[in-house]
């Protein structure tokens, strides 16, 4: 590969990081290219070297972005409890810019393409996957009945834990959530509950 389509590689990454950031911290209508690409020392005018349209950023950033939720992905089939217990944290809800996107973006990513959407389904299809094989439940329509419920839970409680301006409220928001999210996943439970 020669040099400059190395640099033209680095660039375009250094495109994806920023985004992927910018759009969890202010949301993806609340990003410009122009935005995106002035932190990255370039003008709006190189984004098309690199971009078809803002939708195909929108796309590659999200893909780029649901990398820093994989340890927590890997962590749910075999320390499941740990794993809640990370996502439904204060840590995670005050990171925005490198938290789990989904959480972030759940309401935008709704109203964008189907590019954005797709990538989204496939994500949540993954972590359904990953939360029913931690399910205590016997059977299979069970598992993934809790999955989605889990899954539902953790990411509408971090995203109310975030809109809420009481630090006591959100707590409990979070608090309320992972309580009820452990008791889904006890193998304590009754089954098939």
């Amino acid at each position: 590969m020669g040099h400059s389509q190395a640099e033209k590689l680095e660039t375009h990454q250094r495109i994806v990081d920023i985004a992927a950031k910018r759009f969890r911290e202010r949301g993806i209508d609340g990003v410009s290219i122009a935005d995106v690409m002035r932190e990255a020392g370039l003008t709006v005018g190189g984004f098309y070297k690199h971009f078809s349209s803002r939708d195909e950023l929108v796309v590659e950033a999200l893909r780029h972005a649901l990398k820093d939720i994989e340890s927590w992905e890997s962590a749910i089939p075999v320390a499941a409890s740990q794993a809640m217990h990370s996502y439904l944290s204060e840590s995670h809800r005050d990171n925005l810019v490198t938290g789990c996107p989904i959480s972030a973006l759940v309401n935008d990513v709704g109203r964008s393409t189907g590019g954005a959407r797709e990538v989204v389904s496939m994500e949540v299809s993954k972590i359904v996957g990953l939360i029913s094989q931690a399910s205590p439940a016997h059977e299979t329509a069970s598992k993934r009945s809790d999955a989605i419920l889990v899954l539902s839970a953790c990411v509408g409680a971090v995203a109310l834990s975030r809109a809420v301006s009481d630090r006591a409220l959100s707590r409990e928001i979070l608090g309320g959530a992972l309580t009820g999210i452990l008791g889904k996943l006890s193998s304590n439970r009754p089954a098939d509950e």
